[in-house]
């Protein structure tokens, strides 16, 4: 994704495009599984974690990106690909390989339907499911 697009999907998401916002998108895309605030780190050298965790929060205020909870090392940020602000048709469950400590994501793989008592009203949901992905089971 070039920076112009960059700038383009944080305008498309009431994101100011600012230098670093650019620069942790582009991360953020170019990353093939669920990142850690320490993997964005390390990748990106020319900005500190704070700052980095700044633009994660605006990001994820503005449905830009996920945080998934559950797998080792804490929080993970993903993009978010849903286009509706109220309703997020990206929810998807994760897989976390105990023995590698990657996380994968399960596109197309829908998250049941959990029935809530009256009055809950659900805002988002987390499924982890943990194991050996296919790469460490092979070995």
């Amino acid at each position: 994704m070039t920076e112009a697009q960059c700038a383009q999907l944080l305008e498309e998401h009431a994101i100011k495009p600012t230098a670093n916002r650019i620069v942790v998108l582009k991360e953020l895309v170019k990353a093939l599984h669920p990142v850690t605030l320490s993997d964005l780190e390390t990748r990106i050298l020319t900005i500190d974690k704070s700052n980095i965790f700044r633009a994660l929060t605006v990001f994820r205020e503005h449905h830009l990106v996920h945080i998934i909870e559950g797998g080792g090392e804490g929080a993970h940020y993903e993009l978010c690909h849903s286009h509706d602000h109220d309703h997020d048709e990206d929810l998807h469950p994760h897989f976390y390989c105990e023995r590698c400590q990657q996380t994968f994501c399960l596109d197309y793989t829908e998250i049941p339907h959990i029935p809530l008592p009256k009055g809950f009203r659900p805002t988002s949901a987390n499924l982890m499911i943990k194991g050996i992905c296919p790469e460490c089971q092979s070995k």
